[in-house]
């Protein structure tokens, strides 16, 4: 499968984010009968925030490279306390600093780190030394989607579909949060143990609470048509990318993928779009109503979930509906509770001894 990038009119592929503490502030109590329950309460928080880990490499077993990327590498990692299972993304200094994206990672880790859905791959925290930043995040044992699509060429529309409708409510829930992801891809995807897709990759993202973005960004045969056109943007140009996914999982390659760059964004600009013959009446109309030049006129993502495209295999959920929940275990990286299984998250193993397919993070 060929894939067009447009590496000399378009901002470098990924980049990254900031870290904030937002303070508490306690209630006046009643000076007889709640001023011991007060100075009780204020010294389990000044104990709890004594306590608060400050991580460092020591603190993990480091297992087999998952993947590798432009400023580093990703491994297979185990918190020792815990036997808790991540991965370890370490990235350069220097390659950071030589590159001029500090910044974006700042805002990556800010955005990813306060994101909580499950199909979102979780960062749970960082650290770092004098030449080395070092991200703690979710083990996806699943592997990378691209390749999955690599290796089947199409999906068939059943598993469109549910990819399809993940994403759709992960993105939805960022829109909600006021982020805007503006990289969806196949590459940024990542697949949890049971199969479910997690975004991966928020270093194009933004949180923009004034909506309107102005940055050329992203990947060429992603890219809508107010981006390429130098005009503003905003939330829609996700709902746009959810469109060109759909197109290339079922049928292999980006809807507007042509010979060179001027000729692939002609196609955008005008829209001009091509079906083949063995695509259904459901996925033609969501494609349709997504892939549309007017970014007011795309479907809400919220009403991609009833589409009969997504209800013609799924029952409809509630964005806002607690997902159904397994077994789980307390990941005492940050003490939530993460869904686990013995099959890949046994801690009485070496860590050598869990595998998974190669992730990209980077």
């Amino acid at each position: 499968m060929n894939r067009t990038n447009n590496k000399e009119n378009a901002p470098p592929r990924r980049v990254k984010l900031k870290q904030h503490k937002s303070a508490g502030s306690t209630r006046s109590v009643d000076r007889n009968s709640s001023s011991t329950s007060a100075v009780s309460n204020a010294q389990k928080r000044a104990k709890k925030k004594a306590k608060k880990k400050k991580w460092n490499l020591q603190d993990f077993d480091i297992g087999k490279p998952l993947g590798r990327g432009k400023f580093g590498s990703v491994y297979l990692a185990r918190e020792k306390s815990a036997k808790y299972i991540c991965a370890l993304k370490v990235l350069y200094k220097a390659q950071l600093s030589k590159a001029g994206v500090e910044h974006q990672l700042r805002r990556e880790i800010e955005i990813q780190s306060h994101l909580r859905h499950p199909n979102i791959l979780r960062l749970y925290g960082y650290f770092y030394d004098s030449n080395r930043v070092y991200l703690i995040l979710e083990f996806a044992a699943g592997g990378e989607l691209y390749k999955q699509l690599q290796k089947e060429e199409t999906f068939t529309e059943e598993k469109t579909s549910k990819y399809i409708r993940q994403l759709a409510g992960a993105l939805a829930y960022c829109h909600k949060k006021h982020v805007i992801h503006r990289d969806i891809k196949p590459e940024n995807l990542l697949l949890g143990v049971n199969g479910e897709l997690k975004i991966a990759d928020f270093g194009w993202s933004v949180h923009a609470p004034t909506n309107r973005r102005q940055t050329l960004c992203g990947t060429l045969d992603y890219l809508p048509p107010e981006m390429i056109e130098g005009k503003e943007h905003d939330y829609a140009v996700d709902a746009w990318a959810l469109g060109v996914l759909t197109y290339e999982f079922l049928v292999g390659n980006p809807p507007f993928e042509a010979q060179g760059h001027q000729e692939t964004y002609r196609r955008i600009s005008k829209v001009d779009l091509r079906f083949p013959s063995h695509i259904s009446r459901e996925a033609k109309d969501l494609m349709n109503k997504l892939l549309v030049k007017k970014a007011v006129n795309r479907l809400d993502l919220r009403k991609v979930l009833d589409h009969p495209f997504i209800t013609k295999y799924h029952q409809s959920k509630r964005l806002n509906a607690k997902p159904a929940t397994r077994k789980s275990s307390t990941n005492s990286i940050n003490g939530s509770k993460t869904k686990v299984t013995n099959k890949h998250h046994s801690s009485n193993k070496p860590v050598s001894k869990y595998s998974g397919a190669e992730t990209r993070y980077l």
